[in-house]
């Protein structure tokens, strides 16, 4: 599984960019102590817990705030969060996720590096959680509940101004094995515009592990006909290379204008959106969204997908387009030693890149497969101070994220960047695929999910003087 299968930055475009329920009354003041253990799990902390915890006070502010953005109708979660009803229905699950700190999924160490939209509990806040299932769950006065937030439907980012769906629901076969696949979702309006952002809302959220997304712009005339003909093309053992089968040149077989990646997902990742002006592109009247690179996973049974596609609109171009940094596999670094993991080891791999020019880091996303257990990425800068990036002490492939910096990251010209993944291959990985184990690999490129990958994922700028100072809170203006 791939997340970006080609590095859109080389290192010559860098240089050249100079880069139910009672109601209880209110608790009392007098508060209790208590001890819950660290983040990191190591010494106990000391946390301070009111004598009574109720839903209305205590519990509904932090299940709104962390929780419910995913739990809530069409969205991951599997069941919602939105009321009393449902929390005190599930309440022996979320104290016991809580507490194994399985939820809410931030795979990051915030003792690390901090990030834009960290979502992680507060020892104050796993306690209450705690003590309120212990003392039963109460509601308390539902006049004291905040209201339930209101999120935007079928979408993370807002109400889209266009919604691209695949032209039907795609079959997926029920032959137990892993099934690649590229397709394409013609679109057509009314004129030309800018994109901000394009979310992509994936429709077998249980199957479908990852798809890369690219734009196709015809220009006036060059493409006499988007609908009809074959809409998507399989692909063998994860290799992608099936675009030409999808008929997407122009009618005189000159290639098409295409924008790389302007969507991608990934288990549990979430749409970004950086302030106005960074990022975004250009979108034709007429066109395609290509689905590239989309993997389903194995199902004894058949199934169907129908993903689609969220567009929002700008009405100005983007200022400052985003580039693609890859590390490591299928990208401008290579993994040391090559990867490779034996039956019963447990082995590190490392890649660096050494920056030509300055850059400016938006976001970045580490990506491993079943037998990655750790993750560390950091950057030297020439004059030796080390800049931490990400580090992931328990990696989870189900919840692999695009982590977001909450000010630019300004990493100067002759920085060196290092990646470090540990894998395991042991008996006791729970997610290994192969028991006993096996040999596992790269395949030159295979997206398979019992293959192996380990890639530094970095989204950047060409820096700017003052990109340090800048916000990448989207409601902000840089």
């Amino acid at each position: 599984m791939n997340a970006i299968a080609k590095a859109t930055v080389t290192t010559a475009t860098i240089a050249a960019l100079t880069l139910a329920c009672g109601s209880e009354k209110p608790a009392p003041a007098r508060p209790s102590a208590g001890l819950a253990r660290a983040q990191n799990g190591s010494q106990p902390v000391a946390v301070t817990l009111p004598d009574t915890v109720t839903y209305a006070e205590h519990v509904a502010p932090i299940l709104y705030a962390h929780c419910a953005r995913c739990h809530r109708p069409g969205e991951a979660g599997p069941f919602p969060l939105l009321g009393y009803a449902d929390a005190s229905k599930y309440a022996a699950s979320i104290k016991a996720v809580t507490e194994a700190r399985y939820m809410p999924p931030w795979p990051a160490d915030p003792a690390y590096r901090h990030f834009r939209d960290e979502n992680v509990l507060t020892e104050q806040e796993i306690a209450l959680l705690a003590r309120w299932v212990d003392q039963g769950s109460r509601r308390g006065d539902p006049r004291r509940e905040p209201p339930a937030p209101v999120f935007p439907k079928a979408s993370q980012l807002g109400k889209p101004d266009l919604v691209i769906r695949m032209p039907a629901a795609y079959p997926i076969s029920g032959n137990g094995t892993d099934h690649f696949v590229s397709m394409k979702l013609p679109f057509s309006i009314p004129q030309d515009t800018f994109v901000r952002a394009i979310e992509f809302v994936p429709g077998n959220r249980k199957l479908l592990h990852h798809m890369n997304a690219h734009l196709v712009n015809y220009t006036e005339g060059a493409k006499s006909r988007l609908q009809g003909g074959r809409w998507f093309a399989e692909a063998n053992a994860g290799h992608m290379d099936v675009l030409d089968e999808l008929g997407i040149k122009n009618d005189d077989g000159s290639d098409a204008a295409m924008l790389l990646s302007v969507a991608n997902y990934l288990p549990g990742a979430l749409p970004t959106l950086y302030p106005e002006g960074i990022g975004g592109y250009r979108m034709s009247k007429r066109g395609y969204l290509i689905m590239h690179h989309v993997h389903y996973g194995p199902t004894p049974v058949p199934a169907t997908d129908r993903s689609y596609f969220n567009v929002f609109f700008d009405t100005v171009p983007p200022r400052r387009p985003t580039y693609t940094l890859l590390l490591g596999t299928l990208g401008r670094s290579p993994v040391v030693p090559p990867l490779v993991v034996p039956a019963n080891t447990v082995q590190t791999f490392r890649t660096q890149f050494t920056l030509p020019a300055d850059i400016s880091v938006l976001t970045i996303n580490p990506h491993m497969h079943l037998l990655g257990k750790t993750f560390l990425a950091y950057a030297v800068k020439p004059s030796g101070d080390t800049i931490p990036l990400v580090r992931i002490p328990r990696w989870d492939f189900r919840w692999q994220y695009f982590y977001t910096y909450e000010k630019m990251l300004h990493l100067p010209a002759g920085t060196t960047i290092y990646a470090e993944g540990i894998y395991d291959n042991t008996a006791n990985n729970p997610n290994n695929p192969f028991k006993p184990p096996q040999e596992v690999r790269e395949q030159g490129g295979s997206m398979r999910s019992t293959d192996e990958m380990f890639q530094c994922i970095i989204t950047m700028l060409p820096y700017q003087p003052g990109d340090e100072n800048i916000s990448l809170d989207p409601g902000q203006n840089p």
